[in-house]
């Protein structure tokens, strides 16, 4: 089995910051409650700010792989 798919916060966080990237809403969070939807939301905004901060594609992804 991967480690992505053992470890659903640290995915739940990925996920987020990839949707915040990618400038979707909020909204579309797939987790109800819970601390998979508040470090989904996290993850999120990070990847708002990084996206508003003007990271490209490649330090992105470095940082995505750090975290």
């Amino acid at each position: 089995m991967k480690t992505q798919k053992r470890n659903q916060i640290e995915r739940a966080f990925s996920k987020g910051y990839q949707a915040g990237i990618d400038g979707r809403s909020r909204s579309l969070c797939p987790h109800e409650n819970g601390n998979a939807r508040q470090t989904w939301l996290s993850g999120w905004r990070e990847g708002r700010t990084d996206h508003w901060d003007g990271f490209n594609r490649a330090a992105q992804a470095q940082k995505l792989s750090n975290l």
